[in-house]
């Protein structure tokens, strides 16, 4: 059963025990029962009664006093007073002890040994330590390590004992200065949301501004060559309808004509690859001359079977072949409008 449950059946049992208390004498004994109970760690809503007013000023008033010192008190706080006070029996002296380690858990979260040993009148550190393992955690009021080597114990959870009347005011306090921070609190990480949102927010837009360029930039390489420029070439038709057809002409040697009117170097196409970032740089030449590919044709066979070279290459030596083609194709005509035959006719 949960402690604080436990504890309030047990105020409500003695509450109704109190109230139906015939005499003083019948109330007294009520009191020592209650305070010398093993579960029960809370007594003002029993100080709180109006019938334990006829303890006032009779020979059992000491047992009124004892309730207090219960509730509010502490061990060191009994033996200041024991000339005035009932004597207590052994469980109402544990009791006492047991609650002045929650009073000593609420001021401080690490107790050294030798406050808790003067404190509870303890002679030394085994007996300390069996106090506050069996009598304290076990009992469920506190939760906590025991530090042998720095000769403390470090308070975890500790339960809370009765409010003084006079330790209201100070409660409000806390609780208000608690509430003040937590307002603040909840306003900066607002504040720091919002700033979030708006980073991220430029982010996209920053990262959309980039893609956007990198496109315009795309665009503007092949601007000079693009496709509409050759749709007059039955050669470049034949590449945009795929890789078969392209990689079913044969190799080998081209015409010699087509192939005296085509630019002599790959510099060009080299220089375009490092442009992409392209690391198959070194891969495209060794194709090259391994199977001997003359044409461009040829070439873009080459990189299609080769594992070595991705996908993007392929498709940028295919856009390359049908620049070449134009090329071709635009020097022809513009030799045969000049009456000089070259190349062959597309």
């Amino acid at each position: 059963m949960d402690i604080e449950q436990r504890q309030s059946e047990l105020i409500d049992h003695f509450i109704q025990r109190a109230s139906a208390a015939s005499d003083a004498a019948a109330l007294a004994s009520v009191l020592v029962e209650a305070t010398s109970h093993p579960s029960l760690f809370a007594f003002s809503e029993i100080l709180a009664l109006p019938n334990l007013l006829q303890l006032e000023a009779t020979e059992n008033s000491a047992y009124l006093d004892m309730l207090r010192l219960f509730a509010h008190g502490t061990w060191s706080d009994y033996k200041s007073n024991a000339d005035r006070l009932p004597q207590l029996i052994p469980d109402q002296m544990l009791k006492l002890k047991q609650l002045t380690v929650l009073t000593l858990a609420e001021t401080y979260k690490v107790l050294p040994y030798d406050q808790l040993m003067q404190d509870l009148d303890v002679t030394n550190v085994r007996e300390l330590e069996d106090f506050l393992i069996n009598e304290c955690m076990y009992a469920g009021i506190v939760r906590g390590k025991l530090d042998q080597l720095r000769r403390c114990f470090e308070v975890q959870f500790a339960a809370g004992r009765d409010l003084r009347p006079d330790h209201l005011g100070n409660m409000i306090q806390t609780l208000s200065n608690w509430l003040s921070t937590s307002e603040s609190l909840l306003v900066s990480i607002q504040e720091k949301i919002k700033w979030a949102d708006a980073m991220s927010e430029i982010d996209k837009k920053h990262r959309k501004d980039v893609e956007e360029k990198v496109e315009e930039v795309k665009k503007s390489i092949f601007k000079p060559y693009s496709t509409g420029e050759v749709t007059h070439c039955k050669q470049a038709d034949v590449d945009f309808r795929g890789h078969e057809e392209i990689c079913s002409e044969s190799g080998g040697v081209m015409d010699y004509e087509e192939d005296r009117s085509r630019p002599k170097s790959l510099t060009w196409i080299l220089y375009a690859l490092k442009c992409l970032k392209c690391e198959a740089a070194s891969n495209f030449l060794k194709i090259v001359v391994d199977k001997g590919a003359h044409g461009m044709s040829s070439l873009v066979a080459c990189l299609t079977f080769s594992r070595h070279v991705s996908t993007e290459d392929i498709s940028f030596c295919r856009q390359a072949y049908l620049i070449d083609i134009a090329l071709v194709c635009h020097t022809t005509k513009r030799d045969r409008n000049n009456g000089k035959k070259r190349g062959k006719t597309c």
